[in-house]
């Protein structure tokens, strides 16, 4: 009995300086206890229940609101633009020569400022019309001048509004120094009692699902060129990385002036139609009416289309189709189809 009270008593020894010892030393680490996090399927699945109508953008918010299709300049000089950026769409166009302009449509944002901003053409303002958009010019065509007289769309101009709701930059000379805010722009829909809440018609989209398994030929990167030298060249790079397409334009990214923001893209639309000189000052008619051949560019794929003017909005089209835009933004190029006039489209796969 001795011996097991000494073997005890040694017992207890060792256990109180063992317990003695993890009190002074402390808790031993304790192995993490990983949570998981509940998914409800039924939320990530869930449509926004409301999206724009020129990107298909979805929002929790209601988007309407009316479009307002704004003239830019595309100059050397009136480069960067600002708002470009902010655009929905970016309709590219020849003017005079081998210069080209832009019809840029804002309706899901709304840019502080927008500018160089540039005189109309009659093919600019059908544009706008089918969208049904506030049309904003500084100065006009004669063919222009007399639909935009005639009240063919609601519209305001820098040639009656300059220096009050245009402003003129200091850092660029005229003709490319024009800008209006969106404040201004707005200010002059009520001064004209132009109504600003009617949406423009809708663009057909793909679900983001869908847009994961767009086909095509391999086409990371596009030129369009309007003429045999390279200021008005467009070159189009799709960056993996983000999904989306960067703008040069003569070698140069085409940015924001102000904040420096990339042009990113979601689709390159280009269609091929009959350009006619019609004077010597080198004025145009371009056909937006009748159809033809183009091609879309979508997740660095690219396919051949038709496109139609469906009630006045462009669309792509395939065995008798439209063929639905990715959810974003959409810069569409319009190139003559006439041997005469030096454009081209080539495409590069890596």
């Amino acid at each position: 009995m001795k011996k097991w009270a000494v073997a005890a008593t040694a017992a207890l020894l060792l256990l109180s300086g063992c317990s003695d010892k993890n009190k002074a030393n402390g808790p031993g680490p304790k192995e993490p206890v990983k949570e998981v996090e509940k998914v409800d399927q039924e939320e990530v699945t869930k449509e926004l229940p409301y999206h724009y109508p020129l990107t298909g953008v979805g929002s929790e918010t209601k988007t309407d609101g009316r479009a307002v299709a704004v003239m830019v300049n595309n100059h050397p000089k009136a480069r960067p633009q600002s708002g470009l950026n902010k655009a929905d769409i970016v309709y590219e166009l020849l003017a005079e020569g081998d210069v080209t302009r832009f019809l840029a449509v804002f309706q899901s944002e709304k840019p502080e400022n927008i500018g160089p901003v540039r005189s109309a053409r009659d093919y600019y303002i059908e544009l706008a019309k089918g969208l049904d958009a506030l049309f904003i010019a500084h100065g006009y065509s004669e063919e222009a001048k007399k639909m935009l007289e005639a009240g063919y769309l609601d519209n305001l101009n820098g040639m009656v509004y300059d220096g009050t709701l245009f402003k003129r930059s200091s850092d660029r000379q005229a003709p490319h120094n024009s800008y209006i805010t969106y404040e201004n722009v707005l200010k002059g829909a009520t001064e004209k009692k132009y109504s600003m809440e009617q949406s423009p018609p809708e663009f057909k989209f793909l679900s983001e699902d869908e847009s994961k398994s767009v086909t095509g030929d391999d086409a990371k990167s596009v030129m369009v060129s309007y003429s045999t030298g390279s200021t008005f060249d467009s070159i189009y790079e799709f960056d993996d990385s983000i999904g989306k397409y960067k703008r040069y334009a003569d070698g140069v990214e085409t940015i924001d002036l102000v904040t420096k923001e990339p042009i990113l893209l979601d689709n390159l639309f280009i269609i091929e139609t009959t350009h006619e000189v019609i004077n010597n000052v080198g004025h145009k008619k371009i056909d937006l009416k009748s159809g033809g051949s183009g091609y879309l560019l979508q997740m660095g794929k690219v396919i051949e289309v038709e496109w139609k003017n469906d009630n006045g909005l462009i669309v792509p089209v395939r065995n008798g189709e439209v063929v639905p835009f990715v959810q974003g933004k959409t810069w569409v190029n319009v190139i003559p189809t006439n041997p005469g006039l030096q454009s081209s489209v080539s495409f590069n796969v890596n």
